[in-house]
């Protein structure tokens, strides 16, 4: 074949188990090339005077793995089903190749794939679910790229959805005689909340709403369900897959203020978006509201994703949505996200705990009412503990004099993290003492996050993070 050509394949599952395949080679190329055949449950038997230390650990105890310790001999190829040439010899690779092919058996050439006839693909795994992934060659580093991708968007759960609906197949069939009926009802099934059910492990409760529909030979009626999703901090590499996920399966989103553009951008193009932020002395929908407008929107039959900044259930009053979901038996998932104390500490090199600095972190709600907070300062005010005030900004004059009168010094380091793990963020060093003036004297946009504790002096040794190489910006250190 000559250099310009390309060769053509074609993408085929075949039954492999039981097969023979005989892989020449003991090196790494064989060792990679080893665990894709023997999880197809293919007999295989590996000819080579010598094997690295990874086969042998890892496929010693495999029952349908063979090794011989010596030379390969042209009879080795008699009645196999698949010949993979891995040695670090090309003279012995084209030898095996040609004698395999001029015997009518598939060949798998690791180094020149144009010699053999097969190529082994990179596969992402959700059994009985499989992808298989080749650039015909081309590029391996492409093909890792394109598994990694597919690998963050397609759940491990699917295995789950997919030996559900093979157990459910026949019983559908027998139900509902028209391939239109059955078709509905399985599509209406993946996209509604029985399917998410079984994604987030409630198997029995899926089958009970299965059995139920067909019983009463009803095809699944669409059902709304609301997602109450923690987008994290800021930054949209930190959500988690499922957030993701469910971002692009909502119709309608309800989002807050804390939760940035660059996560906004990631939702469903066709979802409605509604905006119920709360900011100091500013409610664009009062709590109450927001509870009544994710239960009526789910029961219009709605996907509804409640999008909230950091974590729900941390200072995220996400315990009062899903109460009131309850009360009207409305399907709804929780999906956590890293609340910003985590985030924004470790994008400044603030470890929340340390060995030598601090065996305990508190999270603290630095919301004021009228110039006042109820807090148990007494118990805060203790060293070797790292304290964390979200909203504390405005707060902080109250919470700083506090502390220091409960006992802490007044040199105790404090951090004040601005728009965290974002492009935009500051991180503000002080103390107790001079942080108060330090938030006053600079003109600072919310939100923020103030930490308190010896821990803060880890950050100029710690701190990895640097927007500002990019906005060409400086940390202010005061």
């Amino acid at each position: 074949m000559s250099g310009g050509e390309r060769m053509s394949y074609l993408p085929l599952f075949i039954d492999t188990s039981g097969k023979k395949c005989l892989v020449v080679g003991g090196g790494k190329v064989a060792s990679r090339k080893l665990i894709p055949i023997l999880d197809s449950n293919m007999r295989v038997l590996l000819i080579s005077p010598e094997i690295i230390n990874d086969i042998f650990e890892n496929f010693k105890d495999n029952k349908n793995f063979t090794y011989q310790k010596r030379k390969f001999v042209e009879s080795d190829i008699d009645d196999q089903f698949l010949i993979v040439a891995a040695t670090n010899c090309k003279d012995t690779n084209s030898l095996v190749a040609k004698i395999a092919k001029d015997k009518n058996i598939l060949t798998n050439m690791a180094e020149n794939s144009s010699i053999g006839d097969t190529l082994i693909p990179s596969v992402v795994n959700r059994d009985p679910i499989k992808i298989a992934i080749s650039s015909g060659a081309a590029s391996p580093i492409l093909t890792r790229l394109v598994k990694t991708k597919l690998e963050t968007v397609i759940p491990y759960s699917f295995s789950k959805l997919a030996e559900v609906m093979m157990e459910y197949r026949s019983k559908v069939k027998n139900t509902f005689s028209k391939i239109s009926d059955r078709r509905n009802f399985w599509e209406i099934f993946l996209d509604g909340p029985i399917s998410e059910m079984v994604l987030s492990g409630h198997i029995v409760k899926a089958k009970k709403a299965l059995d139920k529909s067909l019983k009463e030979k009803k095809i699944l009626e669409k059902t709304g369900e609301v997602y109450l999703v923690g987008a994290g901090p800021g930054d949209p590499e930190l959500l988690s897959f499922k957030a993701l996920r469910l971002m692009q399966k909502a119709d309608v989103v309800i989002y807050d203020r804390l939760v940035s553009e660059p996560i906004m951008n990631l939702i469903r193009h066709e979802a409605e978006k509604i905006y119920v932020g709360k900011q100091r002395s500013d409610h664009a929908m009062p709590q109450e509201n927001i509870n009544q407008l994710l239960a009526r929107l789910a029961l219009e039959g709605k996907k509804v994703l409640r999008l909230k900044g950091g974590d729900p259930f941390i200072f995220g009053r996400g315990g009062e949505e899903i109460e009131s979901l309850i009360n009207d038996d409305i399907p709804f998932q929780i999906v956590p996200g890293i609340t910003a104390a985590s985030g924004c500490a470790s994008y400044a090199g603030i470890p929340l705990t340390h060995r030598d600095y601090s065996q305990a972190c508190i999270f603290v709600t630095g919301h004021l009412r009228d110039g006042t907070v109820n807090l148990n300062w007494k118990m805060l005010a203790h060293e070797k503990q790292t304290l964390v005030f979200y909203m504390g900004m405005h707060g902080s004059k109250i919470i700083c004099e506090e502390l220091i009168k409960h006992g802490l010094k007044s040199t105790t380091p404090a951090a004040l993290i601005v728009k965290g793990t974002t492009v935009d963020q500051e991180v503000i060093i002080g103390d107790l003492e001079n942080m108060p003036k330090i938030i006053m004297e600079n003109k600072i946009i919310p939100p923020t996050l103030l930490i308190i504790g010896d821990v803060v002096k880890l950050h100029n040794k710690l701190k990895w993070f640097d927007p500002f190489l990019i906005k060409n910006k400086k940390n202010i250190h005061l």
